[in-house]
């Protein structure tokens, strides 16, 4: 069965960009807790509450913007995503104006509060191009795009950030981003697109009574919650937990975390191929233990070098079919309430939020390797999750 119709391709290929344009935004700002850490002498706790207003931001724009795309279209939602994006990171060069660390983190929360409406709109638009049979592997092909996002927003923060730490070096940086995000959301505008209009008749009210009473869609977003929770902990300290166990500098220990998001890119691909082959639920139940054992690793095999900067960097290969894997087979079925369930898993994002300023704490008080026992946990949740799936016999 063909995973994309012909009628798609165009839509797909634009709604596709997007995909790189938010990994672009998360791994940039990865990289901002160790440069903030250097530039405001800050501890790891501080640090995280960059996290904290992204993925907050995440939880409290995605309704909103499911509510938005639902009651105009995908491609206003794509257009309102793109602004705040845009506006949230040209707020970088005030901020460095006034040298305050909360005006950041009030860019940040707008910045992420784009991507956020990109993410609600683009995923249940990219679900809907074809076949129900092959929407979570067609979600996993758009998802591929999203880590040479994040391998590019590596290398500019590696370049013109980490090189020379120091808050004109972060805010210009963002600045030049934010005039190329306008530049990208002219040609959107006047691009021709699907209105992305639906039949919806129902309120928003009964579609979260149905919702909620589909047990895979409400623990789908449980194990959404866990995974990017996982994922951005295992990033957002992935500089310092090489820093310390190779004894290098932040631009030097930045080239490990690039390392991390190429095999992430490089197994989307690897993965969304074995799909011909496997359930997407087997094969993250594969994934999910792997990083279980690999997480092991980091904290047990403190203090030997590249052993584990190696389980570290492999924990990332795995966990790269999770997010649209979970989301795919937690939206399997809902038919019209695709959009308002869409916004529910973005708002699981709020798991990056809460859960890494939990690792920044239990990294001050027992040490980085031992802070990895915040991630190992969130992807024993997964493996639940996807073993769950598996009994219930779903495509996915």
């Amino acid at each position: 069965m063909r995973t994309l119709e012909r009628r798609y391709l165009l839509p797909f290929a634009l709604v596709t960009t997007l995909f790189f344009l938010w990994g672009l935004a998360n791994n940039m700002t990865d990289t901002l807790l160790a440069a903030f850490k250097k530039v405001m002498k800050m501890s790891d706790a501080e640090t995280s509450l960059i996290q904290f207003a992204f993925y907050g931001s995440y939880f409290c724009f995605a309704l909103p913007a499911a509510l938005f795309i639902r009651r105009v279209s995908y491609k206003a939602g794509i257009l309102l995503g793109l602004l705040l994006y845009a506006g949230g990171a040209m707020l970088f060069y005030p901020a460095a104006l006034a040298e305050s660390y909360p005006f950041y983190l009030i860019a940040i929360y707008i910045l992420a509060g784009g991507c956020s409406v990109l993410e609600t709109t683009a995923n249940p638009y990219i679900l809907s191009m074809g076949a129900p049979e092959t929407a979570t592997r067609r979600l996993n092909i758009a998802q591929s795009f999203n880590p040479i996002g994040s391998i590019t927003g590596i290398l500019l923060s590696q370049q013109f950030i980490l090189r020379n730490i120091s808050l004109n070096s972060i805010s210009e940086t963002y600045l030049g981003l934010g005039i190329v995000l306008i530049a990208i959301m002219l040609v959107m505008m006047f691009s021709r697109m699907p209105a992305g209009r639906d039949g919806e008749q129902g309120s928003v009210g009964a579609s979260f009574r149905r919702l909620f009473r589909n047990k895979r869609y409400v623990w789908g977003v449980v194990a959404q919650f866990f995974y990017v929770g996982a994922q951005i902990c295992v990033w957002s300290f992935t500089i310092r937990l090489v820093m310390q166990e190779l004894g290098i500098a932040e631009a030097d220990a930045a080239t490990y975390y690039l390392a991390s998001i190429i095999c992430f890119c490089a197994a989307r691909f690897f993965f969304t191929w074995m799909m011909k082959f496997f359930r997407p639920s087997q094969l993250m139940s594969v994934a999910a233990a792997a990083d279980i054992v690999l997480c092991l690793v980091v904290i047990l095999m403190k203090g030997s070098g590249m052993v584990a900067v190696t389980a570290l960097v492999l924990i990332s290969f795995f966990m790269s079919l999770q997010f649209p894997t979970i989301y795919g087979i937690a939206l399997e079925d809902v038919g019209d309430d695709a959009k308002i369930g869409a916004s529910g898993l973005i708002m699981a994002i709020l798991g990056g939020a809460l859960l890494t300023p939990l690792q920044g704490l239990v990294s001050d008080r027992f040490g980085i390797s031992m802070s990895y026992v915040v991630p190992l946990f969130c992807f024993v949740v997964v493996l639940w999750y996807s073993v769950y799936s598996q009994r219930k016999g779903l495509n996915s």
